[in-house]
């Protein structure tokens, strides 16, 4: 019998720490699957964050390290920089990469850096305690904000895709979401092209995925699903936000 579905061989057989419902898992397994495919794993680096995504290097059966909170692109550029010939990617979360790691993300994505970051965002600080992220909807509750975000007093949600894309260094922006499968199957397509990006060296690549947090937005899983479509995505529209050619 020809198999023609199955467990990518770089995904280790660890007992995953996630959350039941949580979205990193499906995330971990789109860039594992990616990696095979696009056979990357010889000169794939994966830079892993501080926060949920902090024990990738028991996952990836590839070149892994742990980066300071919020340096994942600071780290990435560094490797990146002495070993030109390697694909780097940066694993990070909305308080990594869009918090404490704002400055460095920044800076790499104007200077263009030839790194890829895949960021996920489920609007709180999931590893802490859903604690109110940059990235938390107006009015959404969450444990430091519990009558819902206020703009008054805390602003508004940053949209790092939308930041990013005014930067001339940026050369390939996409929101994607892995709610549901026409939506997976539209992240893993994502995921493929920043790494093309970067192969093709036209700038910085990065993939904001929409991730369920059933456990921090206390919901069900497929209540957390559906919660996507019917407000995360108002907030954070799905498309390629920039992409340029060359």
């Amino acid at each position: 019998m020809k198999q023609i579905y199955g467990r990518p061989k770089i995904l280790k057989e660890a007992h995953f720490h996630y959350c039941p419902g949580c979205g990193h898992s499906i995330v971990n397994r789109l860039i594992a699957e990616v990696v095979e495919e696009m056979k990357l794993r010889d000169k794939i680096i994966c830079v892993a964050p501080a926060g949920c995504g902090m024990l990738l290097y028991n996952y990836f059966d590839i070149d892994t390290l742990e980066s300071a909170h919020g340096r994942g692109a600071a780290v990435s550029t560094g490797i990146k920089r002495v070993l030109t010939d390697s694909l780097v990617f940066s694993y990070q979360g909305d308080g990594d990469l869009a918090a404490i790691g704002t400055a460095e993300g920044f800076h790499a994505a104007n200077r263009g850096e030839l790194i890829t970051v895949i960021f996920v965002n489920n609007g709180v600080y999931g590893m802490t305690g859903g604690q109110m992220a940059p990235t938390t909807i107006l009015r959404q509750v969450t444990t430091t904000c519990p009558a819902g975000r206020n703009p008054d007093s805390a602003g508004h949600p940053v949209k790092i895709c939308e930041v990013f894309s005014m930067l001339d260094g940026t050369s390939y922006l996409e929101r994607v979401a892995v709610n549901k499968p026409a939506a997976v199957i539209q992240a893993k397509k994502a995921i493929a092209k920043a790494f093309q990006h970067q192969i093709n060296k036209t700038g910085f690549s990065l993939v904001e995925i929409l991730s369920p947090c059933p456990t921090n937005w206390k919901m069900d899983p497929i209540r957390s699903c559906k919660w996507i479509d019917e407000v995360m995505v108002k907030e954070f529209p799905l498309g390629v936000i920039k992409e340029v050619t060359c």
